[in-house]
């Protein structure tokens, strides 16, 4: 490895595979899950790597671009986490979330001048915040569905005690759907003391000194806890809005929306 990059040759080709098929292995040998799950994701990531290594200094050339770019991201973020979440889920519950938690975090971060206003840094942070409330609404989308399906019948005392069917769920749900937080939480807690996150290492390698890598990592850390509790809180409120009833043989529940 030469100046921080890692070199492009025979034993990178090599050590990818290797750990490609290790991962595979694992799988199919304790009976986790479908090996070709990860054959299939890292042929996906190293395809579209490939890709975004070659177009994206064209993208980062001008605003339409890069806004264009970010849409892009967005979409695909949308269209996953509603996969992950499960079809019983209304489609537009994960991309309000997600908008919700990113676009407000993203303007402060620019209106406050934290964040240089330019595509060269404005793309990638967008990129970091989308995937992270992504990530944090399939989770939630997938607990809370889980939770809403299986205790039926705590759902119903809620319901004989008086609560509204809206808080009924919650009661049920939130505990769970608050799950989704703790990758999150436990990535800013251990922070140079476990991991140096993609953006310490890259504002470093990039020539800046340690304390201004140390301050733009704690500002991509400290907006995606804030990114990932609105896009919890938003999915969380919308199933249980609008999304199936506890039971799945039950109408959706949308009477919580008129309580």
């Amino acid at each position: 490895m030469s100046g921080g990059t890692v070199p492009i040759g025979p034993a990178l080709v090599v050590a990818l595979t290797a750990l490609t098929l290790a991962g595979a292995a694992v799988l199919r040998l304790t009976g986790l899950g479908r090996a070709r799950t990860v054959l299939t994701a890292a042929a996906r990531a190293t395809v579209q790597l490939g890709a975004v290594s070659l177009i994206i200094v064209a993208v980062l050339r001008a605003w339409w671009s890069t806004t264009a770019f970010v849409l892009l991201m967005y979409a695909v973020a949308g269209f996953t986490a509603r996969r992950r979440i499960g079809a019983g889920a209304p489609a537009r519950v994960a991309p309000l979330a997600i908008a919700a938690g990113v676009v407000p975090s993203l303007a402060v971060l620019l209106a406050s001048r934290a964040l240089p206003a330019t595509p060269l840094v404005v793309l990638p942070t967008a990129g970091i915040l989308i995937g992270g409330a992504m990530t944090a609404t399939s989770l939630a989308g997938r607990r809370t569905l889980d939770e809403l399906r299986t205790r039926h019948g705590e759902y119903e005392a809620g319901l004989a005690l008086g609560l509204l069917p809206r808080d009924a769920a919650l009661e049920i749900c939130r505990p769970a759907a608050g799950q989704a937080l703790v990758p999150a939480l436990d990535q800013t807690r251990t922070v140079g003391l476990v991991t140096l996150p993609g953006a310490f290492v890259g504002v470093l390698l990039g020539g800046a000194g340690p304390v201004r890598a140390g301050a733009t990592q704690l500002l991509i850390l400290l907006t995606l806890l804030a990114v990932e509790a609105v896009a919890i809180a938003v999915a969380v409120e919308l199933l249980v809005r609008d999304g199936p009833a506890p039971n799945p043989d039950r109408a959706p529940c949308s009477g919580g929306a008129k309580g």
